[in-house]
């Protein structure tokens, strides 16, 4: 068996390899081909003459704003990149907004303003690039009519304690706002939108990743209500929220665009990444590491301590002859129960280490690709049969901490969190699993 800091230190290995794969700044240089005489966004041709602006808005903006400054700069019109707090970097072509997330703040209502202003004085014969990636429902917040940003915040806030995945956060947040579920587009002058996407969401859905700016929407105000009811919130969102989602069921308000909206017409989006690409790049980073490798097929969802509960049960049956490197990919929730702080990779590893503890040797690490595990600054943590252990040392106990929703402080204390800062790209979450022989070597 190989020492607790090796095994981490080879799925720390393989975590780097994955992110690099789906790297957004190389992954927008690669879709714009051609230099600013002569280029091509996602293999569509730039007339000489158009007018190029862009709007750059998620977790991964600025460096995407990067990638496309770096083949497009001098042709660069005009341009405007929102991100999270803590992950902009120096850009030439772009007006740099840093903005709160996952709950909006004014800076967000702020920087839905400009980016409103960018779209609309678009022309007919300009093209409007847009890089987008997971975080834009909270880096732009346009409220609805009658709705305020503080509605939008303190209903954000009650679903992601109540455990909201993806889906129902951003079916909720794109009935609350006039930008969401294709009401941006509807606002652009451009005859030509080119939207270039990192997915951060279950099934790559454009509806989905950033609560479809540039998409149509198939959710309803129904739904909407529906997801307020499933998460038991029909009576504690703000009556004005309330009030809003009901006159929407009833007509009084505007529907998101449809399927087949003309306000969709000049929109073409690729994904330039996915969680499917960094977890392949896992894989193939295993096997070069000489473990024998195996997909999750099932991928992460529900509460991250029953994902951790479902791995470590899949881990302890396979009894293999070789070290075996699990990788699943995917996003968990967590309904907060107590006061303390972590996020869904390190509860989801923290509950695994109470199912690993004292067993058969095997090490987890499981991370959000972005580098920003919930409200913390760590990317997410590291876990193994001797975890418990090194927590008693340490003074904390991992039961107790669970039960606080205190993961951070626990491995905080304990040595687990790793901590990566922005990695530039955001996929969803990975986990690793490294199983060790029982026999044999």
């Amino acid at each position: 068996m190989s020492p607790a800091p090796e095994r981490r230190a080879e799925l720390e290995g393989i975590f780097r390899d994955a992110l690099a794969a789906v790297d957004a700044e190389a992954c927008v240089r690669a879709a714009v081909a051609g230099d600013a005489r002569r280029l091509a966004i996602a293999g569509r041709p730039l007339p000489q003459d158009a007018r190029l602006s862009c709007l750059a808005v998620g977790k991964a903006a600025a460096v995407m704003a990067r990638g496309l400054e770096s083949a497009a700069g001098p042709r660069i019109a005009r341009g405007l990149a929102v991100t999270r707090d803590g992950h902009g970097c120096e850009l030439e072509h772009f007006t740099l907004r840093e903005a709160a997330h996952p709950v909006p703040d004014a800076r967000s209502e702020s920087a839905a303003a400009e980016a409103l202003e960018l779209v609309a004085s678009t022309q007919p014969d300009d093209v409007l690039c847009v890089l987008l990636s997971g975080g834009a429902s909270s880096l732009l917040a346009s409220p609805a009519e009658g709705l305020s940003r503080e509605d939008l915040a303190r209903t954000t806030q009650q679903m992601l304690d109540a455990g909201a995945d993806i889906v129902e956060l951003n079916t909720v947040r794109k009935h609350l706002s006039s930008v969401a579920g294709g009401l941006l587009a509807a606002r652009t002058g451009a005859a030509r939108i080119d939207v270039l996407a990192i997915s951060d969401v279950p099934g790559d859905r454009l509806d989905v990743i950033g609560s479809g700016l540039f998409a149509a929407d198939p959710s309803t105000f129904s739904q909407a209500l529906d997801v307020l009811e499933k998460l038991g919130l029909a009576d504690a969102a703000p009556a004005s929220v309330r009030r809003h989602l009901i006159a929407g069921t009833r007509g009084e308000r505007p529907e998101t665009l449809e399927p087949g909206s003309p306000g969709l017409a000049g929109v073409r989006t690729q994904i330039l990444a996915s969680n499917r690409q960094a977890v392949e790049a896992a894989l193939e980073s295993a096997r070069r590491r000489g473990l024998r490798v195996r997909l999750v097929s099932e991928p992460l969802r529900g509460e991250a301590r029953d994902e951790a509960r479902r791995l470590t049960s899949l881990a302890s049956r396979l009894d293999p002859d070789l070290p075996t490197c699990l990788v699943a990919g995917g996003e968990t929730t967590v309904r907060v129960r107590g006061p303390g702080r972590g996020g869904r990779s390190q509860e989801l590893a923290l509950a695994a280490a109470l199912e690993l503890h004292d067993g058969p040797p095997c090490a987890l690490l499981a991370c959000g690709t972005d580098g920003s595990d919930g409200s913390t600054d760590a990317a997410g943590a590291y876990a193994d049969e001797g975890t418990l252990r090194r927590g008693v040392v340490a003074g904390v106990d991992a039961r107790e901490a669970l039960s606080r929703n205190d993961s951070y402080g626990f491995f905080s204390a304990e040595g687990g969190l790793l901590v990566t800062g922005p990695t530039g790209t955001n996929v969803m979450d990975l986990v690793l699993l490294r199983v060790e022989p029982l026999r044999g070597s």
